[in-house]
């Protein structure tokens, strides 16, 4: 497998057990990210619920300009199935300080680009301390011309977008976990 599907994984990680796959049925591609984070599992998962109210990636792109939240925004981390997730993503499910499940919503425009798409991110305690934030996306995709050139671009567009999204929330955690955010 290529990093483009793979990137920060171990083979351990990527057979783990994720919540997305309950809502993908025989997924075209799934595609794995992680970053070991300095910081317990209980703010690694605030900080994901942030993803509430930005996506935490580039900005400029994905944000129209305006800057993710660089401080928690208290009441975000009140989670309930059906909830807007960076705009274009609904809550399906979590587990507090663990994991968040959201998929696309089906009836916008992301949905007729991407099709079906689903995501976990998961708060993954270690051992030696520390935690290990993981993200699986899973895709059932769409048919026709579209489809197949997004499942050429889709792999290595997300690893450029999650791979950023994924550092910011660990040096956000981080800054949080050290009282410095």
């Amino acid at each position: 497998m290529s990093i483009a599907y793979t990137w920060g994984t171990t083979a351990d990680e990527r057979a783990l057990a994720y919540p997305c796959d309950r809502y993908i049925a025989a997924p075209r591609d799934e595609l794995y990210r992680g970053v070991t984070v300095d910081a317990p599992p209980a703010i690694v998962f605030r900080w994901l619920c942030q993803l509430r109210a930005a996506p935490y990636s580039y900005d400029w792109i994905d944000n129209f300009g305006r800057r993710s939240p660089q401080r928690l925004t208290p009441g975000l981390e009140a989670l309930a199935p059906g909830q807007r997730v960076m705009k274009i993503f609904e809550l399906l499910e979590f587990e507090q300080d663990r994991s968040i499940t959201i998929r696309i919503i089906e009836r916008g425009r992301a949905y007729r680009l991407f099709g079906s798409l689903a995501v976990t991110y998961m708060a993954v305690e270690q051992p030696a301390g520390g935690t290990r934030l993981l993200a699986k996306l899973s895709t059932h995709g769409s048919r026709g011309l579209i489809a197949r050139a997004m499942r050429v671009i889709l792999p290595w567009g997300d690893l450029v977008m999650m791979r950023r999204q994924l550092l910011n929330l660990k040096r956000l955690a981080e800054g949080t976990a050290s009282g410095v955010t």
